[in-house]
């Protein structure tokens, strides 16, 4: 009888391979096990958000109506930081908008920035925010010249 000499090393390679991979596993789970449990430090305690009287409101159903800015006041340009400018063709493009001091987002035109103003247009190193209730406010953001 003649024995093929490939067939029987692979057999023993798979052999080896299974009886390896079996003994990894009991030695990881032995070592699991034998190892002391210790309970965590202190119980994560989730604190609750601060109730205001807005929230109140709104979750017995009022506060829905929109408030209206007063047509005397116009925002103040001081809030507002343009941050980036990304220009497109035809009426496209966003802008990196920063509202008082906090962190920038970026705004698609003809999108709102905040309550009460839209970003109208983008151009080169600029940017035109206009009322979002018809109003004839317009602000233009410009980013600070690039030093050289």
């Amino acid at each position: 009888m003649q024995t093929d000499v490939y067939r029987l090393w692979s057999t023993r390679i798979v052999t080896f391979a299974i009886s390896a991979l079996a003994a990894a596993s009991v030695a990881y789970w032995s070592l699991k096990g034998w190892r002391p449990h210790t309970p965590s430090a202190a119980p994560v305690v989730a604190q609750a958000s601060p109730v205001t009287p807005q929230a109140i409101a709104r979750a017995l159903g009022g506060g829905l109506a929109p408030v209206t800015p007063v047509s005397g006041a116009a925002p103040a340009i001081s809030r507002y930081a343009l941050v980036g400018v990304v220009a497109g063709r035809l009426r496209a493009g966003a802008a990196l908008i920063s509202v008082d001091g906090q962190e920038a987002r970026a705004v698609r035109v003809g999108t709102l920035v905040d309550d009460g103003m839209k970003l109208e247009s983008v151009s080169g190193r600029r940017a035109i925010l206009a009322s979002a209730t018809g109003a004839s406010v317009k602000l233009t953001l410009e980013l600070p010249q690039l030093d050289q």
